[in-house]
């Protein structure tokens, strides 16, 4: 059995490193790609103490822009991390990857300053993502408060040169969290 397991989550940790070095040369932003976009990501959520879950989740959000994937621009590339997340790593880490959009909206509708500091390229797909809303569904989601601490990783992991985690922490926790 430990076996099968430890295949298992090899097999996991192999597949996520192929999908996070195929986001190396990704672009969304103006000034990082999705490679390091991750690893920024991934580190503000360890600086703030989330859990591993939060941290996998806030460091593999974008992976649907991956050409792997959808691949850049793709319509619903959150709904592609949650469907790729899910089965690997169970149904917290892709919620939360899953509802970094959702977040974008619902913080853009109740936070005025939230809205106002968004980066063009986020004000630009917002717009194309339904623009700003509270969905009573993603408030009522148990959840939901780790969505909006993810989209705010999201939106602080745009730096230029910027501290990233190493992707071996990415990885270790793939290996771990594999389901």
């Amino acid at each position: 059995m430990v076996d099968a397991v430890t295949s298992r989550a090899e097999q996991v940790r192999a597949e996520t490193a192929t999908v996070l070095a195929s986001l190396r040369g990704v672009w969304d932003e103006v000034v990082v790609d999705e490679w390091d976009h991750a690893l920024q990501a991934a580190a503000r959520a360890v600086a703030d103490g989330a859990d591993d879950e939060l941290v996998l989740a806030a460091a593999l959000h974008d992976i649907g822009h991956s050409p792997l994937l959808g691949g850049p621009g793709v319509a619903d590339h959150s709904g592609l991390a949650r469907e790729w997340l899910t089965p690997r790593f169970g149904a917290r880490v892709g919620w939360l990857a899953g509802a970094h959009v959702a977040a974008k909206r619902h913080l853009s509708a109740v936070d005025p300053a939230y809205a106002a500091a968004l980066s063009a390229t986020s004000v630009s797909s917002l717009a194309d993502q339904g623009g700003a809303a509270v969905d009573p569904e993603f408030v009522a989601h148990p959840w939901h408060r780790d969505a909006v601490r993810l989209r705010h990783y999201d939106d602080a992991a745009k730096v230029a040169g910027g501290i990233g985690v190493p992707a071996a922490v990415v990885l270790g926790l793939a290996f771990r969290l594999a389901r």
